[in-house]
């Protein structure tokens, strides 16, 4: 029925559950992506899955993101990089950052079941412990700084404080669903929050269908977002811009030639 099939191409918390399969079933995980943490601290540590349709990020994918941006340097010695994760689904992204050497990662999902996930992420990759926490409370932290926060990502961007949420972030990551939101929107609320400063880095996930994301993206305050990379892996386009640079990040230099039709 197009009822169904239409269902299965978003996400949402009505929308059909995912079934653990083999090994992962038995021990009560429920891994149907076979979501793992590819790098760092954590490698290899197997990912919980929240009971939602979503469409996780490829294995390929993140890392060639977290490539990149450990040539950036933000995992270097010194460093204190902090991680804002957005559409956090299961917390794969932010939590391959935490294994990668971040001071701390603040995961943003609008799904309680999402939520619950990251956080059972979190404490079975040793980045937290989960005890205390509920399924009713909007926002729950770890020991180490961590933070899993239950609200919209526009809420998120536009009055961080009203949910929680202290900035500023040297790494934001944003992978919506790519059917659910408008992209304009997205990036014109990142590009303007108070949760980013000279030198973030933002990633932005978006399907080739869009076509390309400009170069330059200007803020209200006369600032800029500058495009780094831009690059296609499949149906999947990913985007990294750095805001107002300083020339900090000597690696992470304007690239235009990359945001061209793709």
């Amino acid at each position: 029925p197009k009822d169904v099939r239409r269902a299965q191409r978003t996400g949402g918390s009505a929308n059909p559950r995912l079934r653990a399969q083999g090994k992962a079933r038995e021990s009560g995980m429920n891994n149907p992506s076979n979501l793992k943490i590819l790098g760092g601290s954590a490698r290899g540590k197997r990912l919980d899955s929240p009971d939602v349709y979503l469409r996780p990020m490829m294995g390929k994918v993140r890392e060639a993101v977290y490539s990149t941006f450990t040539s950036f340097g933000l995992y270097d010695a010194g460093e204190a990089t902090r991680h804002l994760d957005v559409f956090a689904g299961s917390g794969s992204v932010g939590l391959e950052s935490l294994s990668r050497g971040a001071k701390s990662c603040t995961f943003v999902d609008l799904s309680d079941n999402c939520c619950d996930a990251v956080r059972r992420n979190l404490k079975w990759c040793d980045f937290g412990d989960d005890s205390g926490s509920g399924g009713e409370s909007s926002a729950w932290s770890s020991d180490e700084g961590s933070k899993v926060v239950c609200c919209d990502a526009f809420q998120a961007f536009q009055n961080p404080d009203a949910v929680g949420i202290k900035g500023p972030f040297q790494i934001i990551t944003i992978c919506p669903p790519y059917e659910e939101i408008v992209y304009a929107d997205m990036i014109h609320a990142v590009a303007n929050s108070k949760l980013v400063e000279e030198d973030t880095i933002i990633m932005l996930e978006y399907p080739v269908e869009l076509g390309c994301l400009p170069h330059v993206i200007q803020r209200e305050d006369g600032g800029v977002l500058l495009g780094v990379r831009n690059r296609r892996y499949g149906r999947t386009v990913i985007a990294m811009y750095i805001v107002n640079p300083t020339g900090r990040l000597e690696v992470a230099m304007s690239r235009p030639e990359e945001f061209v039709s793709l």
